[in-house]
């Protein structure tokens, strides 16, 4: 079986993503850090597949992409594609957010984050009806 999170060989990658992280993500994080974010615990630079994501729970197959300048440039919205695809293909969602919302609208990221996990199935199914 093939891993798909949090692959060994992504593990250099993913720390020095974490020890450079850019203003953006640093102002997201301190709001999602600790299960500020309604209780969910958020991991910061976690790799799925080949990939590194800014954020991610496991809980809610939920990651979160705050997109830079190196995002608008050529050839970077057709790899930002692919790389989302694949990932989605593993029944994750991203919800993407940009630096400027993030750093002139935060309340506005915090208040469309709980709006997506407000959507969210229940855990366990409710009951039906006896037989």
């Amino acid at each position: 079986m093939i891993k798909i999170f949090n692959r060994k060989e992504c593990k250099d990658n993913r720390r020095e993503l974490r020890g450079n992280m850019p203003p953006a993500e640093i102002i997201l994080w301190s709001e999602l850090k600790n299960k500020r974010l309604d209780g969910y615990k958020f991991r910061r630079q976690y790799s799925i597949e080949n990939y590194v994501v800014d954020f991610y729970c496991p809980e809610l197959k939920l990651a979160i992409e705050v997109d830079g300048q190196s995002h608008y440039i050529d050839g970077a919205t057709r790899h930002d594609k692919k790389r989302q695809d694949i990932i989605e293909s593993f029944g994750i969602n991203i919800l993407r957010f940009t630096n400027r919302e993030v750093y002139e609208n935060i309340e506005g990221v915090l208040i469309k984050l709980k709006q997506h996990i407000g959507k969210k199935p229940p855990l366990t199914p409710p009951c039906q009806g006896g037989d």
